[in-house]
């Protein structure tokens, strides 16, 4: 009988497991390392214990501090969560050798299913598809352009025991073959302590669709659905759904049973993942198995509403599966929306930090049946360091229909304050406002497809800017109506008149009228934009509020859909974001907003003869040296930040006149790397 458990993770997953395991009375423990001292999980767990320093593999990856946490607390089962220890074989044998249950599958199959190259030999045994590649050892960078070119481009070159995107690269000629061998190969080792590296045809115009199973140590094996995970970036998954907008219930079927013959065939139990890559034919092919719990695991709990981590617990203290293939029913939509630690505006690079604001919307049923969870590890107040994944939450929805999860989750997304960090929440709206997104049109390459240059922001309709100037209008007559009350001799005593306004948002500027509404009912005015008719508006803003409700007849898609307006007062108007958009909204007077045309723009500072940092990180190679002539394109540095290699590359010719750091410095963003002549 397990009767407490210790969970050898941290962040979100931790305080995912918690919450299941405190749900069936078992009692919990947490295990902590020097930079997270402070951190949510250990307020979550009955008891916690340090497990030494802040960089992973002198914490959380040493197997002899996990199992002397579980005698010193007397816990007696261990859930592994994702990543660190979660598929390394060595550590579920090691807890069976302490007499400590392993929430999670057998040793076997976690060594058989963790090696690709094994794996995939296992599933083409098995019955199941797999896509075309070389299983071999790998001698070096010119093999591995011989393989590619065997193969025939584009090609996956891909670490043996990889996972998270690391390890992995898409090559398209000899040359991305040779660099992403050996970037491959460095990350692999750095990550996973195996550098063994395989490459497989790259399937174009591919979908990634994974199968949830469940397996019981007494021969039943179940599937949960799918769930699509086709929105990444750089292999790294940030939108998943549940079910996919592309399967049919055939193929759903077949992925489904040939996903359990692959557990069978390699006695898996517990919770467990296969993943598979499909053609636009809807042809698929095995990729992987994760042995463990999935970061999406959410949207299958949603639209299945089966407590994964319930029932793997349940099959470690050795119980029957509860559920036959039978009872699986798929009810409605459910969306999962990765919020990283990582800044869109400047190519995604990581960022760090202290949270001085996260308001998470709040979590349950919004109305009309739809759902929002937040499964999230941090809190205000806490710090994103460098030395973990930079995941901050996983903010999902639950709708009757794809198109019904979908706009709650772009209404979750808009009421999520968070500030402090560089985050990925403007980007994520972003792609869900997107048409070929909501169209369900999407596959792996999305993201490089219609963000080629990166994200620069989103461009609103009329409609919207005429309606976020409006608010910001309204907003400036409640600034102006508590200034004349506090300034009167009877305080409290408003004018309730009309004000004339330009709002500039960019180089638009929109002439607007504006007042409170004769039916008295608060927060309502009436609004004239540029001489046009009189509309009625609505807005809840209050000076000091930092998220405001507010909803137009201007702006025709939203009919009966709120905005909400994450707000900040600046000096001459407000900060607004909205829909992936970050405007600075200039509330004027006309006389203002005339002379302000006239104001000379400050010009950027020139750094073109700088290699800046763009994250912080670490040194890990420089590729140049003082005095070296350099080519656009060339390779000139490599920073690792949060377990990635970034390669900094020249942008255009020229000659390195100094390098000021040296490898293993760690650098601030911007801070200079090297200057040229």
């Amino acid at each position: 009988m397990i009767t407490k458990i210790l969970v050898a993770n941290r962040g979100e997953i931790a305080c995912r497991v918690f919450k299941s395991a405190k749900k069936m009375g078992i009692a919990t423990v947490a295990v902590y390392s020097d930079a997270d001292k402070n951190a949510l999980h250990i307020s979550m767990a009955d008891e916690a214990v340090h497990i030494g320093a802040a960089p992973a593999a002198e914490s959380y990856l040493i197997i002899d501090k996990i199992i002397a946490a579980c005698k010193e607390t007397g816990a007696n089962a261990v859930h592994p969560g994702y990543g660190f220890l979660s598929e390394r074989a060595e550590f579920a044998e090691r807890l069976k050798q302490e007499g400590i249950v392993f929430i999670g599958p057998p040793q076997g199959a976690i060594e058989k299913m963790g090696d690709k190259i094994t794996s995939k030999k296992i599933a083409d045994d098995a019955g199941v598809s797999t896509v075309p590649g070389y299983m071999g050892l790998i001698d070096d960078a010119e093999h591995a352009v011989t393989i590619s070119s065997e193969i025939g481009y584009p090609v996956m070159i891909k670490a043996s025991a990889g996972g998270g995107g690391k390890g992995m690269r898409i090559a398209w000629n000899d040359d991305e073959a040779r660099e992403g061998f050996e970037r491959s190969k460095s990350e692999a080792a750095s990550s996973f302590g195996d550098d063994r590296i395989f490459i497989e045809k790259f399937v174009e115009e591919p979908r990634h669709i994974e199968i949830q199973v469940l397996a019981d140590t007494h021969g039943n094996c179940i599937y949960l659905g799918e769930r699509e995970c086709s929105i990444q970036r750089r292999n790294q998954k940030v939108i998943e759904e549940a079910p996919s907008p592309f399967l049919d219930e055939a193929t759903r079927k077949a992925m489904g049973e040939q996903a359990c013959a692959l557990a069978q065939a390699v006695g898996y139990t517990s919770a467990g993942t296969v993943e598979f890559i499909v053609d636009k034919n809807r042809n698929f092919y095995f990729l992987e198995m994760n042995t463990r719990l999935q970061v999406e695991h959410p949207v299958t709990e949603l639209i299945t509403g089966v407590d994964l981590v319930e029932q793997m617990i349940n099959v470690a203290a050795g119980e029957k599966l509860s559920l036959a293939q039978d009872d699986i029913q798929l009810n409605g939509w459910a969306m999962e929306s990765r919020l990283y630690a990582e800044d869109p505006y400047r190519k995604f690079l990581p960022s760090i930090g202290r949270l001085t604001r996260y308001r998470p919307p709040a979590e349950g049923d919004i109305g009309d049946g739809n759902i929002i969870r937040n499964d999230t590890g941090v809190y205000e107040g806490g710090e994103i360091s460098m030395y973990y994944d930079p995941m901050i939450a996983k903010l999902c929805t639950w709708g009757e229909t794809r198109d019904d999860a979908i706009q709650t989750m772009c209404e979750a997304l808009d009421m999520f304050e968070l500030e402090g960090i560089g985050h990925n929440l403007p980007f994520l709206s972003a792609v869900m406002g997107h048409d070929r997104f909501r169209s369900g049109n999407i596959t792996t390459a999305f993201i490089a497809e219609e963000y080629p240059e990166g994200f620069q922001g989103v461009d609103l309709t009329e409609g919207e800017l005429h309606s976020i100037a409006s608010g910001a209008a309204a907003m400036m007559v409640v600034e102006a109506e508590r200034r004349e009350a506090l300034q009167s001799i009877d305080l409290g005593t408003i004018n309730h008149g009309e004000y004339d306004y330009v709002v500039q948002i960019g180089e638009t500027q929109i002439p607007i009228l504006v007042s409170r509404s004769d039916d008295k009912v608060e927060g309502t005015f009436d609004i004239s934009i540029d001489d046009g008719p009189e509309q009625q508006i609505f807005c809840t803003y209050t000076p000091g509020d930092t998220l405001t409700v507010f909803s137009s007849s201007e702006d025709k898609s939203a009919q009966g859909v709120n905005y909400y307006l994450k707000t900040n007062r600046t000096a001459d108007g407000f900060r607004i974001r909205t829909r992936g958009a970050d405007l600075d909204v200039k509330v004027l007077t006309p006389r203002v907003a005339e002379l302000l045309a006239l104001m000379p723009v400050k010009e950027a500072a020139d750094t073109s003869k700088y290699l800046l940092c763009p994250m912080p990180g670490l040194v890990i190679d420089l590729k140049v040296a003082v005095g070296d002539s350099i080519e656009e394109g060339q390779p000139l540095a490599i920073v690792e930040a949060m377990k990635m290699e970034n390669v900094l590359k020249a942008e255009k010719s020229g000659k390195v006149k100094e390098i000021p750091v040296k490898t293993g410095d760690s650098l601030a963003v911007d801070a200079v790397i090297m200057e040229f002549e």
